[in-house]
């Protein structure tokens, strides 16, 4: 799945590196995270659909189906530098976009 030692809270943001880009995911629980996807493209690819798409889909996934073998890690960079809203409220703003088509540019 990744890092073993590896233990995401609510609320983190997950980075996984993935070859070529970053891909980015909230944390929800449970083994879940939100994030945005492109239909189209292999998760575990820089596909040429996804740098042509331009919609995408907000998804609910475990964690283990979007990292697939890539390394990832928490990480709440801009925590250091403004204040996190309360993760209830974070986890619900994302969740009331779950399932929804939205702008997309891989680049």
């Amino acid at each position: 799945m990744g890092q073993a030692n590896c233990h995401p809270e609510p609320g983190d943001l997950i980075e996984i590196f993935r070859p070529l880009y970053q891909h980015w995911a909230l944390y929800v629980g449970d083994g879940y995270v939100i994030h945005v996807t492109d239909e189209e493209a292999s998760s575990s690819s820089l596909a040429s659909s996804s740098i042509r798409s331009s919609r995408a889909k907000v998804k609910k996934q475990l964690l283990t189906v979007v990292v697939e073998d890539h390394k990832w890690r928490v990480n709440n960079k801009y925590d250091r530098s403004r204040t996190p809203l309360p993760v209830e409220e974070i986890i619900r703003r994302a969740e009331q976009w779950i399932g929804r088509e939205v702008p997309y540019n891989v680049l």
